[in-house]
């Protein structure tokens, strides 16, 4: 692992990082674009609003890197497709990474590349892609000496939760599944809130000393957004990969500086709810 690029990960006042993911159209789900059918807008946007780092595909990264000057979100290179999210699911179901992309994250100057460890109940097919593709990256990624950032994501059946996209944020499979991203070489963890936000030093403790990133998951409002950021990093994360509730907010600009407020300044829910309210976009 580069310590090098994780320097340009973490903000360096508070050793935390706040990273929009803007991958969602890579899994090819129709609802998944909404908000950023124009990807160089979105970047375009977000470079503004200044997060520590943006998620983007292999196919989208050019948005970002070609942006001139030094001073703009790092890359976070989202490394591998799978088509678990619709309702009903596809007759085949897929995990795939793509073989070569170290060598596009190097050549992207990425931060740290991203990928996978899927649990989908009565798929363990799917379980055993994820970590086909993680063994292969990790190799690669340490050739390279790019930091390996493995997402564990507890998915619920999604016949019986209602359709797709749903997780499972019981506190034994959260942790059982980060607990494995660990041993399979994580540098970095991207993982789900727990049910019980307490419980969230129980995913911190497991991982060992592996920075914890929690995901945002679906549109929530920014009270609960806001409180949900400061309780987990309360608890011990080391930041947060935020998506549809930074690009979907009617304020992007604005939800970026209350979410940086509360991670890189300390600042309450109250005073960075202050903070969106005074930002114009």
């Amino acid at each position: 692992m580069s310590l090098y690029r994780l320097n340009r990960l973490f903000n360096p006042r508070s050793g935390r990082a706040l990273d929009v993911a803007v991958d969602h159209g890579f899994f090819g789900e129709p609802s998944f674009i909404t908000g950023i059918e124009d990807m160089r807008a979105v970047v375009a946007s977000l470079v503004r609003a200044n997060p520590d780092a943006i998620q983007l595909t292999l196919g989208q990264a050019r948005h970002l890197q070609s942006i001139p000057g030094k001073d703009k979100p790092a890359l976070v290179l989202r490394t591998d497709v799978a088509n678990i999210y619709g309702n009903p699911l596809d007759s085949h179901i897929f995990s795939h990474h793509f073989p070569h992309a170290i060598e596009e994250a190097v050549r992207l100057d990425a931060v740290a590349v991203c990928v996978n460890l899927l649990h989908l109940p009565g798929h363990p097919e799917i379980r055993e892609a994820s970590i086909l593709s993680i063994m292969a990256l990790r190799k690669e990624a340490t050739r390279y000496g790019i930091p390996l950032m493995i997402e564990p994501l507890v998915m619920q059946d999604n016949a019986a939760a209602g359709g797709g996209y749903m997780v499972d944020g019981a506190t034994p499979k959260v942790v059982t599944l980060v607990r494995q991203a660990v041993e399979l070489g994580a540098d970095l963890i991207k993982a789900d809130p727990t049910d019980v936000i307490e419980d969230y030093h129980k995913v911190i403790e497991v991982a060992g000393g592996v920075p914890v990133l929690v995901r945002g998951g679906g549109r929530v409002d920014d009270r609960t957004l806001l409180s949900r950021t400061a309780a987990v990093l309360e608890q011990g994360a080391s930041g947060i990969v935020y998506g549809r509730n930074v690009v979907q907010h009617e304020k992007p600009a604005g939800i970026t500086a209350a979410l940086m407020s509360i991670l890189h300044d300390g600042a309450n829910v109250d005073d960075a709810l202050a903070t969106l309210e005074e930002t114009h976009s």
